[in-house]
């Protein structure tokens, strides 16, 4: 009886709080919906008569999301108004899931990520009804959206979850260049080169060790002192995804070769891998703190020029140097080895998901799917990262390149500026990110684009698609890869540094295989299979 009165308490309580979300109260995030509102079919405004909509992203910049010129100018230009709930990056996460779990939500979700929006949290929230399915309202109202999808197939297989419907958009970079990194790549000191003599750069794995001996051993920033470190870069796991490929290997755990799904872990060319660098680290050939060290540690290293070949975005922001001496500085070429005579690399597919989710709250998701249309195309694109003409740029007397405008005072960069009034910084709106027009490239533009043709486009292959599980298989993955990804983390280091020798590597590969591996890639063979079979 007192569980069957505690039942009904339960349920009042639910009632009442229902009653009390559709009540029309101060800061109150629920709104009446207007199914009479008129949406344009193209071109702005895309309703005639102003609307308000409430929007969540994380925030990254010195300004709020209220103070952006960039949104202020797009709310005048769409008639649509923004209260913006912003909270730090890095607390975005936590956020975001506490909303879901109270389902006090915002009409729209912006620029999370997966990350912090997961595939698992789109399939189960769109389950649920909490967000909404976005495929109709592309078909109708997102031109822009529909015109990717016919460029990039990939993407519109990459969005759609296994019970057909999209939940969420990605944000997607145009193939080609500096997209195809998949992360920050690794560039030779080229003062060193320069001091030995060097005119070609290693291809094979014992042409680069016999380089990083001669960065140790013969004084290349001549400054007297044993002091040179020849590879280093802040965390171990950056410098292996440019070094697996040396030894056949796409990608630190879930692969595919072929149509073939496989664990790299397990491999013998992983084995090959670890051998390698416990020869560069027992050597002082690898930096010997890369297991520990922060970020200010590695920049005081490359910025007294102590490193011979280190990782960063662009070779001068690691070393302090001008972009016009960073193009002394070349790219790693990829190395082949003992066990394959291909190089190769990592290739970034280009596909962030969970960018864009509209709500169950939303009380206008026509009018709302057009706004993010727009940024799906060339023009929006180009907008969202640094605004119509006069905002921080303007066109040359010509009208033919695009030219910045004069930082103001208050800012150390013109990056830092648009940081300033652009949502599109140090975050992942949804977006179709391509090359702004009118865009003039530098000295320095084409000295990047250059490398990156001839040493990583050739070479680089997308290691495993974006694909979605289903809720049990979710299930079995989450079970199983956390204990999995920190042993072979673990053990990884200890190989490496010599702490466990690799005559223990078939008890490794025993323990792994105890760790229900099988059914571990099994799931992810079935996720491939029917990825592949999609439209």
């Amino acid at each position: 009886m007192r569980k069957k009165i505690m039942v009904i308490l339960v349920v009042l309580l639910a009632l009442g709080l229902t009653v009390a979300c559709s009540s029309d109260s101060d800061g109150d995030k629920t709104k009446e919906t207007n199914a009479d509102v008129n949406v344009n079919e193209e071109g702005f405004p895309i309703v005639d008569e102003k609307i308000e909509l409430s929007l969540m992203a994380p925030l990254a910049g010195e300004t709020t999301w209220d103070e952006r010129e960039i949104l202020q100018e797009y709310e005048d230009m769409t008639n649509i108004e923004f209260e913006y709930n912003t909270s730090p990056e890095n607390d975005f996460g936590t956020t975001l899931n506490l909303d879901f779990a109270s389902g006090d939500l915002d009409d729209i979700i912006f620029a999370a990520g997966n990350s912090n929006f997961t595939a698992d949290m789109e399939v189960k929230y769109g389950e649920q009804g909490l967000i909404i399915p976005l495929e109709d309202l592309i078909e109708e109202y997102a031109p822009n959206i529909q015109k990717m999808f016919e460029e990039r197939p990939d993407v519109k297989k990459s969005i759609t979850t296994l019970d057909g419907h999209i939940y969420a958009l990605p944000r997607v970079v145009k193939e080609g260049g500096t997209s195809s990194w998949y992360m920050s790549p690794f560039w030779y000191n080229g003062r060193w080169l320069d001091e030995l003599g060097v005119d070609e750069l290693p291809e094979t794995t014992e042409e680069l060790y016999d380089l990083l001996v001669r960065f140790r051993d013969e004084d290349p920033n001549g400054n007297g002192e044993a002091d040179e470190i020849p590879l280093s870069a802040q965390e171990f796991s950056w410098l292996r995804t440019f070094f697996l490929g040396a030894f056949g290997i796409k990608y630190w755990g879930i692969e595919e070769f072929d149509g073939e799904v496989r664990y790299s872990p397990l491999t013998e060319n992983y084995k090959a891998f670890l051998e390698y660098m416990h020869k560069l680290y027992d050597e002082d050939l690898l930096d010997n703190e890369i297991f520990s060290q922060s970020s200010d540690q590695i920049s005081a290293k490359t910025e007294d020029n102590r490193v011979g070949l280190f990782q960063s975005y662009f070779s001068f922001q690691a070393t302090g140097e001008t972009e016009e001496e960073a193009m002394n500085n070349p790219m790693f070429q990829p190395l082949t080895s003992s066990i394959t005579d291909e190089p190769l690399l990592p290739l970034n597919p280009g596909i962030n998901r969970g960018s864009f989710a509209i709500t169950k709250e939303n009380p206008y998701p026509e009018a709302s799917i057009r706004w993010v249309d727009y940024f799906y195309s060339q023009e929006g694109s180009s907008f969202l990262n640094s605004g119509p003409e006069g905002l921080l740029w303007e066109w040359d007397e010509n009208e033919e390149y695009r030219e910045h405008l004069d930082v103001p005072d208050e800012y150390d960069s013109w990056e830092e500026w648009r940081g300033a009034v652009s949502p599109d910084y140090g975050i992942l709106p949804p977006v179709y990110s391509q090359e702004t027009e009118g865009a003039k490239k530098t000295e320095f533009d084409e000295f990047i684009e250059s490398e990156t043709e001839e040493k990583y486009v050739p070479y680089a292959e997308i290691p495993y698609p974006e694909v979605y599980l289903t809720s049990d298989e979710q299930k079995e993955i989450n079970t199983i890869q956390v204990d999995l990804q920190d042993y072979v983390e673990q053990m990884e280091a200890k190989f490496i540094t010599g702490v466990e020798p690799l005559s223990n590597w078939d008890e490794f590969v025993q323990t792994i295989e105890s760790m229900n591996i099988d059914r571990y890639i099994e799931v992810y063979q079935d996720a491939y299979d029917r990825w592949v079979e999609a439209e």
